[in-house]
C-alpha cells in the first residue's frame, strides 16, 4: 500500500466522522479524554467549541500538548477506521477568531452560527484549535493490503 493510499484513508476517516477524542492531562500528570463535535481544516488544525472552565479546556490552559483519536464507533468489532494525532491545543487567537469561527460552523447545517462576540469573555464558551505535529491510520489486522493479523498504525502526511 502506497504513502498515498494511506494518506486518502486518514483523510477519508476525519471528512466521515463529527467527533474526535481529545485526550488532555492535568496539572498531576492524570488523564482526561472528552469527546468533542469537530471542523477540520485540512489534517492539521481541528476546531471545537468548548467551555474555557470544562476540564480538558483548563488542563489544555496549563498543558497544552493533546492526543486526538477520531473514529466511528458504530461499526462492526474489527470493521474500525481510525486516525490518531498528536497535537498542541490552543485557544483560538482574537485575531482570527471571525475567520475560524465561520469555518468552524459551515461543516454542519444543524449547529447555528456563533458570532465572535459569543466565543469572548463574558461568554460561556471558547473556540478551541489543535494543530497536529503528528498523525497516524490504524491499519486492521484483516485489512486486504496491510494485514497482519494485529491491528498496527501507519504514520500519515509525513
Amino acid at each position: 500500500m502506497s504513502q498515498e493510499t494511506l494518506d486518502r484513508r486518514a483523510a477519508a476517516v476525519i471528512e466521515a466522522n463529527k467527533y474526535m477524542t481529545v485526550g488532555t492531562v492535568d496539572a498531576d500528570g492524570l488523564p482526561w479524554v472528552t469527546p468533542v463535535y469537530f471542523t477540520p481544516d485540512g489534517h492539521d488544525d481541528f476546531y471545537w467549541a468548548s467551555s474555557p472552565d470544562a476540564l480538558h479546556s483548563l488542563n489544555i490552559a496549563a498543558a497544552p500538548d493533546v492526543t486526538i483519536a477520531i473514529f466511528d464507533s458504530s461499526v462492526r468489532i474489527g470493521g474500525a477506521s481510525a486516525v490518531y494525532f498528536r497535537a498542541r491545543a490552543e485557544l483560538v487567537p482574537d485575531d482570527e477568531l471571525d475567520h475560524c469561527a465561520a469555518l468552524y460552523t459551515s461543516r454542519y447545517p444543524e449547529l447555528r452560527v456563533y458570532g465572535v462576540k459569543e466565543l469572548r469573555p463574558p461568554a460561556d464558551l471558547r473556540l478551541y484549535r489543535a494543530r497536529a505535529t503528528t498523525h497516524w491510520l490504524l491499519v486492521r489486522g484483516g485489512d486486504p493490503d496491510y494485514g497482519t493479523g494485529i491491528d498496527s498504525r501507519r504514520p500519515v502526511w509525513l
